[in-house]
């Protein structure tokens, strides 16, 4: 295996391929063996399987590889999608979006959307794109530079200060977002001429397609929840979730203190050595003031 295989694969089997399976191993000189909740488990030198009566099949090992490519794949299981991962991808054009730091008291709230296409989008996979909430802080920094070089992307950070503002008018954190996710949409739809959009569904559909339509966007938008399953989505997040950590780090620089990510009670107590050393208005350029921390502090 190379360093970028996985050291396990698992997928699912019909069990009524169990016999053919078995009968496969078998004549490959793999040892069976019965264990709780399996069908069996079945080893030979460098490779193990076990197949769970549940239907999943778990395969490990250092020569696991060519077993999965030239047996597995296109004996049992008639796709390729451990051999040929790109094979199996969705290459339609498409933005995605997704926001991060809605839940911070501190730090900016970023919308983030990417545009993806059959050039890109394989390149994405290629780099690990994947929910930013899989991903370390470190690497999602890391990852965010290699998508702006990818992909057409737009990036909206609104900082505290203009986000009391904002949020003063409309009143609604959800409506704020759509006006948010609506911006950063139609900016890139104007610039690629995509017509597809999936976004993290985050309030009732009708909140963002209000927001688009006074944008005039012509797009066909798909609002889903765990949206971030789809690698542009994922990328979207990924630009956002760094957006924001560079925001919050820059406050964090400016005031000299850490200010934490969240709600808890590191951020109370980041909160009232802010308020101490620089006052009330310091709070109203670094953090949410509706959020119910505010009152805590």
């Amino acid at each position: 295996m190379t360093k970028d295989t996985p050291s396990i694969f698992v997928t699912t089997v019909d069990v009524s391929m169990k016999d053919k399976l078995l009968q496969g191993l078998i004549s490959q000189g793999f040892e069976i063996a019965k264990i709780p909740y399996a069908f069996f488990s079945a080893k030979k030198k460098g490779v193990s399987c076990t197949f769970y009566e549940s239907g999943k099949l778990t395969v490990q090992g250092k020569d696991m590889a060519p077993f999965i490519e030239f047996f597995l794949e296109p004996e049992i299981l008639g796709n390729f999608s451990f051999s040929h991962p790109d094979a199996n991808l969705d290459l339609t054009p498409r933005l995605g979006g997704d926001e991060s730091g809605k839940g911070d008291f501190f730090g900016p709230l970023v919308v983030a959307c990417v545009y993806g296409n059959e050039k890109t989008i394989p390149e994405l996979v290629r780099i690990k794109a994947k929910d930013s909430k899989a991903l370390t802080d470190e690497t999602a920094l890391k990852i965010s530079k290699e998508i702006q070089k990818i992909v057409p992307y737009k990036i909206i950070r609104i900082f505290p200060e203009k986000y009391n503002s904002l949020y003063e008018g409309f009143s609604n954190l959800n409506s704020l977002l759509a006006w948010a996710h609506a911006a950063a949409l139609s900016t890139l739809h104007q610039e690629t001429g995509c017509p597809l959009a999936i976004v993290d569904q985050f309030a009732n559909e009708s909140v963002l397609l209000s927001a688009l339509r006074k944008k005039e966007a012509d797009l066909v938008l798909k609002q889903r929840h765990r949206a971030e399953e789809d690698v542009v989505v994922a990328s979207a997040s990924i630009l956002a979730r760094a957006a924001f950590l560079e925001g919050l780090k820059t406050l964090s620089e400016e005031y000299k203190i850490d200010l934490p990510k969240g709600a808890s009670k590191l951020t109370i107590q980041a909160g009232k050595k802010l308020k101490a050393q620089y006052g009330d208005e310091a709070l109203r350029k670094t953090a949410k003031l509706h959020f119910k921390t505010y009152e805590a502090l």
